[in-house]
């Protein structure tokens, strides 16, 4: 019985990539200026304090809604459109919260990026 050689089958756009992706360099940081580079530490420093509450809110919202569902058992015997309200809150509540939590964000992000005399 003869052995047949195993071959590797690919697509001709999977060698297109391959070789795409070894004909570039290396990818290198771009190098700032000393006063770019500082107020890009100082916005970097002000957005994550900024987004600290944020993060904390969204903890809230998600590990805080099982309490309320242990600490309010009665939520399963509630119902509304034959649904039990427990699971109307987890399906429904957390979506709205986190977009306006997102924009909060987004806008306390942006002012930070500001410069002092348009704020």
């Amino acid at each position: 019985m003869s052995r047949t050689r195993r071959v590797a089958v690919t697509s001709p756009q999977t060698r297109l990539a391959r070789s795409r992706r070894q004909a570039r360099g290396r990818w290198r940081m771009p190098r700032l200026q000393v006063a770019d580079a500082e107020r890009a530490a100082v916005l970097y420093r002000a957005q994550r304090r900024r987004g600290i509450p944020a993060l904390v809110a969204m903890f809230v919202l998600v590990l805080g809604l099982p309490v309320v569902f242990a600490a309010a058992p009665g939520l399963d015997d509630v119902r509304l459109w034959g649904i039990p309200l427990s699971w109307l809150m987890i399906a429904l509540l957390p979506y709205p919260v986190m977009v306006v939590l997102a924009r909060w964000q987004l806008r306390r992000a942006e002012d930070a990026e500001r410069p002092e005399d348009e704020r």
